[in-house]
């Protein structure tokens, strides 16, 4: 680690000596189980700690990750260099003023979660959120969706804490969300999300439950279990990742450890100790196939974490 790294870690740990730990495995983190070390990781376990401390490493000209949920991300064997800025502000909280339902949700709070939570209260809105695994942060960053439903159609508010313009509120029409994508994933390493806040509305418990486990089983009976990044792909226009990479023959194709689910196409599959290098290698492996054969270019969902270098 670089001397000025070894400065911030003194400084950090003492300041906060239960929140920052040193060379710490990040491949628990992930829903995929991959990935290596970083040099410093930083939990927080509220969005004020998330305040305090984007705010602090801004202050010291020190860039930084956020790792939420970890189900779209690849992070390099190299790990990450710096510090790691963990997500565990879970607080969570619905009201019900006259049949108009609000949730309020600090940003590392889970999404699926929450889906589950409001259709057992008879809240609907989230059914197609279900069986998702990532937070609240990841969804706003990306504009999660499932099911003909996206985060931007629920969302009401969201609070950002900006490296220039501080601590801001946004509506859903200020982020600009488009297919997997909005203003916050343009504004990366400049913002933090803090919060959000969802609209939703009554509804038989019952037909939000059927709404709920016909995804759920839908989720079940397409998508493969084990340990995975979720969409490896967007989604090209008028088609799918998945069928595309099917009909160049990848499904189920293996390298090292990483394999191409025999299932869907769009999951690669840790199938134990699998390094982050052979699922690039496998990424690597499906953009060129579909783009010699189908002349169309597979873009990354998932977002590359850490120090790629030798790695690709």
């Amino acid at each position: 680690m670089a001397s000025d790294m070894v400065d911030i870690f003194r400084e950090l740990m003492d300041m906060y000596p239960e929140a920052a730990e040193e060379d710490a495995s990040l491949a628990r983190y992930t829903s995929a189980r991959i990935g290596g070390r970083a040099d410093i990781l930083l939990r927080a376990r509220t969005s004020e700690d998330l305040i305090k401390f984007a705010t602090w490493l801004w202050e010291h000209d020190q860039s930084f990750e956020i790792l939420g949920g970890g189900s779209n991300v690849l992070i390099s064997d190299n790990g990450i260099r710096g510090v790691t800025l963990l997500n565990q502000a879970k607080a969570l909280s619905f009201t019900d003023a006259d049949g108009e339902i609000k949730i309020w949700a600090e940003s590392g709070a889970n999404l699926g979660a929450i889906a589950r939570q409001a259709a057992q209260k008879g809240y609907s809105g989230l059914e197609w959120a279900a069986g998702i695994p990532g937070t609240i942060g990841g969804a706003l960053v990306g504009n999660a969706g499932a099911h003909g439903g996206d985060i931007s159609q629920v969302l009401v508010m969201a609070e950002i804490l900006h490296i220039d313009n501080g601590r801001m509120r946004l509506d859903s029409d200020d982020l600009n969300f488009a297919y997997r994508t909005s203003d916050l994933k343009r504004m990366a390493k400049k913002a933090v999300v803090l919060s959000a806040e969802f609209k939703l509305h009554t509804n038989s418990k019952k037909d939000i439950q059927e709404r709920m486990y016909a995804n759920l089983g839908h989720r079940k009976l397409t998508q493969p279990p084990g340990a995975s990044m979720g969409s490896m792909f967007k989604n090209p226009e008028n088609d799918f990742a998945g069928r595309l990479i099917e009909s160049v023959g990848l499904k189920g194709f293996q390298m090292g450890n990483a394999q191409i689910s025999p299932l869907h196409g769009n999951f690669f599959l840790n199938k134990g100790d699998a390094k982050a290098s052979e699922v690039y290698a496998l990424i690597s492996e499906a953009q060129a196939r579909v783009q010699e054969k189908l002349g169309i270019h597979l873009e990354l969902e998932i977002g590359l974490l850490g120090d790629w270098t030798d790695q690709k």
